[in-house]
């Protein structure tokens, strides 16, 4: 009796082994686990969040195309280091993006607006009474008084009717910050996201404050940090960047005992249905003979959430933008602070970050003569306010080649009438179907071909409607393809 007990015992185990087994492999399915499907929201692939299945697909991840510095510093004046810790806004009434820029070449910062109608050719303007680096617009708060928002660093807060004279709001506690922070508006939870640096297992870390009313903080703590893995991938950078002469080298000396990573900065923004984290991961190559500060460069990564608390890292922790080359023209030489939000912009995401020539603090060496690094001529024109431009949706897709791939998602109630489709298939194509929760097929679309950022789906019968509010699945088939997203409408 024992022993059948215990044999009982083991197979029950093993089973229930062999079953999770199954389900990571994605050869079955739990009808009990249903997909959230809001009507526009994209799906996107860069967690497994909804995925019921997947065969014969490679996640990829891609880097946005680099367009350039769109605000550089003003040559006749003697400062020249622009920064930005927010993303520009839409404000209807001007007809025209808004953007607070910062110079910090000097020994206290200036800030002064830009404006622009499309994105690309800004123009300075007025400077806000009141010293900040972040400022998000919210264009549906009922007082106007308040629709300019800043945080003011361990301070608290500020409103503003015009982004010039501002308000410091009385009685709200300041977040705990060292000298960095990041700040963005989700306005479909209408949630404010400041994030922050503090300390972590290998220096600066990055905490996170959140706010639906801008005056009470949830603060998570620190939800960001290198661990080991980066230590070991920072040495392989490190080794690389120093042997390739074509990239920016440092001006002190490179010393293996101070190689380090941490995190710098971190935006973090909503898009569709999840967060997006994008690190400034800092590579300490060289001391700094002067102070206790350190030499080296930035390289931004790429992370997403579903909660703001656990991040997965994409990539395999490759540089989503990474430095550009010495004899590029380029600003992003040796440090980058990441983009705070991703601006969209038709089929693509405009992403504005801080990019910067050089890395260095108190003395550098001119000419075989140590000097201030506020005297070196090349900081008059050191840094500047970047764009890089990514295909919607287009962090990462799932990649097929000739023999055919397959993403099922898990079930979910059929809401909407119409499915569209976010696929690079010109030299393949796509083809979906639909299913019930039985698993039988029940539509399946024309094939889809050519280069799809946003693409109904055909199918040859009728469209969708007919299976409203029914509990279904999508099968997508794709060959020689690279699919990013799907959604409903």
């Amino acid at each position: 009796m024992i022993k059948n007990r215990v044999r009982g015992r083991w197979l029950w185990k093993w089973g229930v082994l062999a079953l999770g087994l199954l389900c990571q492999q994605g050869r079955l399915f739990a009808a009990d686990e249903t997909l959230e499907f809001p009507l526009g929201q994209r799906q996107l692939f860069l967690d497994d969040v909804g995925v019921a299945r997947i065969e014969n697909l490679q996640r990829t991840m891609h880097r946005p195309a680099k367009k350039g510095a769109v605000i550089r510093p003003d040559p006749t004046q003697p400062r020249g280091t622009l920064q930005i810790r927010t993303a520009p806004f839409w404000v209807e009434e001007m007809r025209a993006f808004r953007f607070l820029v910062a110079d910090t070449a000097g020994t206290r910062s200036l800030f002064r607006w830009f404006r622009s109608s499309d994105g690309l050719h800004w123009k300075p303007g007025g400077q806000p009474k009141l010293g900040m680096y972040m400022v998000v617009y919210d264009p549906q708060d009922p007082d106007r008084a308040r629709r300019y928002k800043t945080v003011r660093p361990n301070e608290g807060v500020a409103v503003s009717p015009d982004g010039i004279e501002w308000m410091v709001v009385p009685g709200v506690p300041g977040v705990p910050t060292a000298d960095e922070q990041n700040l963005s508006f989700d306005p479909v939870n209408r949630q404010f996201l400041l994030s922050v640096k503090r300390g972590g297992p290998h220096g600066r870390a990055v905490a996170l404050a959140v706010s639906g009313d801008f005056a009470n903080w949830d603060d998570y703590g620190v939800v960001f940090s290198a661990d080991d893995r980066d230590q070991e991938l920072g040495r392989q950078v490190i080794a690389a960047r120093l042997a390739d002469a074509t990239f920016q080298q440092p001006y002190f000396t490179p010393d293996p005992s101070v190689y380090n990573v941490d995190v710098y900065n971190m935006g973090v923004f909503r898009y569709e249905g999840l967060y997006i984290g994008l690190p400034a991961m800092y590579h300490a190559t060289s001391p700094n003979p002067d102070n206790a500060n350190t030499e080296g460069f930035h390289l931004i990564q790429l992370a997403c959430s579903r909660n703001l608390k656990t991040w997965r890292r994409l990539g395999a922790r490759q540089a989503f933008i990474g430095a550009s080359r010495r004899q590029s023209g380029a600003y992003d030489l040796t440090q980058m602070i990441g983009p705070s939000n991703a601006v969209i912009r038709g089929d693509e995401l405009w992403f504005y970050y801080t990019a910067l020539k050089y890395r260095f603090s108190g003395m550098v060496k001119v000419a075989g003569k140590w000097v201030p690094a506020s005297d070196f001529r090349p900081d008059r024109d050191a840094g500047a306010v970047c764009l890089a431009v990514l295909r919607r949706d287009g962090f990462i897709s799932l990649d097929a080649n000739a023999t055919a791939g397959i993403i099922e998602t898990k079930s979910f109630t059929l809401a909407g009438n119409r499915l569209w489709v976010n696929v690079d298939a010109v030299a393949g194509e796509l083809r979906v179907e639909m299913l019930d929760g039985a698993g039988q097929v029940i539509a399946q679309s024309e094939p889809l071909a050519g280069d799809l950022v946003r693409a109904p789906v055909q199918w040859p019968v009728d469209n969708l409607a007919r299976f409203k509010d029914r509990l279904v699945r999508l099968r997508f088939t794709l060959r020689n393809a690279q699919f990013f997203s799907y959604w409903l409408e």
